[in-house]
């Protein structure tokens, strides 16, 4: 099989239209469709085609690659596309569903015949739109070669963690690597929020802990985009990011696991979706100590 391939992306947001713009950069073919068609439009420059309708995207791809919202919006637009998926194509599954939604994708790619992969991903804007996402995959070993060129050209390294992606293998370990990623936001959040409310200068904090144990580049990348006020345009937005947080959430409980940090930092990113910060990086999350929007 060549390594040019025809690939469909659906789902053009964040994450799905730097990876839709990087397979192009490595010579796939691509199309892609949006719910929103206008933030879609951006990637004819790179020779992306823009289509219409989901069925039309998938039309002869070799592999098609959902970055949605979440599961059921997934499964509604593979529903949509279903008079133009052909038996045996690849199904490249990146968006974040949660356990319960994996099993009813692979249900839907069983009853069509298509070649399923459970593939989330880990990074945010600036590692999806330079090709160093971290790729989660599981799937048949006799057919990764297919989807290779794919993974290869958004990510930096693909782990393997399973042959049958209906398994759910690599979306379990995406939620676990998840609940850590958002502890530590809201961690972020709530340091410079405490150093605000007790008049303490954040800059003594980090000089407190630098180069030691309790220091991190993730903390200190998350408050500077609270403190530089440059949560926009988002790494990874708010609202995606309560809904990932809902998903380790329910994920916990069906497993017989109590998580009282996710359950508070859930409630502390709706919160600060309610408070208009929604479309915002998650770090934004730091408003949600306040009762009204703060300022700085």
């Amino acid at each position: 099989m060549t390594d040019q391939l025809t690939v469909s992306v659906l789902g053009t947001g964040i994450m799905g239209a730097a990876m839709a713009r990087n397979l192009a950069r490595a010579g796939h073919t691509v199309r892609v469709w949006n719910r929103t068609r206008d933030k879609a439009e951006p990637l004819a420059a790179d020779g992306v085609h823009i289509a219409a309708r989901p069925e039309e995207a998938v039309r002869d791809a070799d592999v098609v690659v959902t970055m949605l919202y979440d599961g059921p919006a997934a499964l509604d637009v593979m529903r949509q596309a279903t008079a133009g998926l052909r038996p045996g194509t690849a199904w490249v599954q990146s968006t974040t569903a949660g356990v319960d939604a994996v099993a009813d994708l692979a249900a839907f790619a069983d009853e069509h015949g298509l070649v399923f992969f459970d593939a989330p991903v880990l990074g945010t804007r600036g590692p999806a739109e330079a090709g160093q996402l971290l790729v989660l995959a599981a799937g048949p070993s006799d057919a990764r070669d297919r989807v290779a060129p794919v993974l290869d050209a958004v990510g930096s390294r693909t782990v393997w963690t399973g042959e049958d992606g209906a398994a759910g293998s690599a979306t379990r370990l995406k939620l676990v690597a998840n609940s850590w990623v958002l502890a530590a936001t809201n961690a972020a959040g709530e340091v410079l929020a405490l150093a605000k409310a007790l008049g303490v200068d954040p800059d003594g904090f980090f000089d407190a802990i630098a180069g030691g144990p309790l220091d991190m580049g993730y903390l200190r990348a998350k408050a500077a985009l609270i403190r530089d006020g440059a949560l926009t345009p988002a790494q990874f937005a708010v609202t995606t990011a309560a809904k990932d947080a809902r998903l380790i959430v329910e994920a916990g409980e069906a497993n017989g696991v109590r998580l009282d940090v996710a359950a508070a930092g859930a409630e502390r990113l709706a919160r600060a979706a309610e408070q208009g910060h929604g479309d915002e990086d998650m770090a934004a999350a730091y408003f949600a100590s306040f009762e009204e929007k703060a300022t700085d």
